[in-house]
């Protein structure tokens, strides 16, 4: 009974390719578990296809289920969220987006040398992930230690596209140690955390409003 929203979709990929996120959820997910593939649904967008009329679509069918329960998100080095690079509007949309140099530097990685890499995807907007009434985000690595702690105690901006999360009411980020080695404040957040665990404990979860 359940249904699945991916964050982000490469512009004109196969769906077969190895590097479609279709590919990738299928094989590392979809296929071991027991959902209808018909329920999990990606932004996609083919060359014959209108990016925008797309995105319209993408953001009707998450209405027409009832909005996104638990989103769960990555962070770029850039401080990305989903393919929203900095700059992007907080009120954006599922829409076509132009990857970074640095974004298609990451993931050039995935790429064979011979193989063709997108330079645009579609992504949800940060409207529509700050719409999910819980946001998970997990990072790793000493390679994102500048954009986690921007996002954390930067200030609110579009420069960090994830620093808006600072606003979400039920927003939960996950560290390694190397992810938080640049946050000053790591203990105060530790402590804070048992703290809140207690009340949590003592109480349950506060309810949404």
């Amino acid at each position: 009974q359940v249904s699945t929203f991916n964050l982000d979709e490469y512009y004109a990929i196969d769906a077969h390719s190895v590097n479609s996120y279709r590919y990738f959820m299928d094989q590392q997910l979809f296929n071991h578990i027991d959902i209808d593939l018909d329920n999990t649904y990606l932004p996609t967008c083919n060359a014959q296809q209108d990016p925008r009329e797309q995105g319209v679509k993408f953001e009707r069918k998450i209405a027409e289920l009832g909005g996104i329960d638990l989103q769960l998100l990555g962070i770029g080095g850039n401080g990305h969220i989903g393919f929203n690079e900095p700059s992007s509007s907080f009120a954006s949309r599922t829409r076509i987006k132009s990857l970074t140099e640095q974004t298609i530097k990451d993931n050039s990685r995935l790429f064979a040398d011979d193989e063709l890499q997108p330079k645009m995807a579609m992504t949800m907007g940060i409207a529509t992930i700050m719409d999910a009434k819980y946001v998970l985000l997990l990072a790793t690595g000493k390679n994102k230690a500048q954009a986690v702690n921007e996002m954390i105690n930067g200030p609110i901006s579009a420069s960090c596209p994830a620093s808006i999360l600072q606003m979400h009411k039920n927003a939960i980020v996950m560290l390694d140690n190397d992810a938080a080695s640049l946050l000053a404040n790591k203990d105060y957040f530790n402590w804070v955390g048992q703290q809140n665990n207690q009340i949590n404990q003592a109480y349950g979860h506060f309810p949404d409003l």
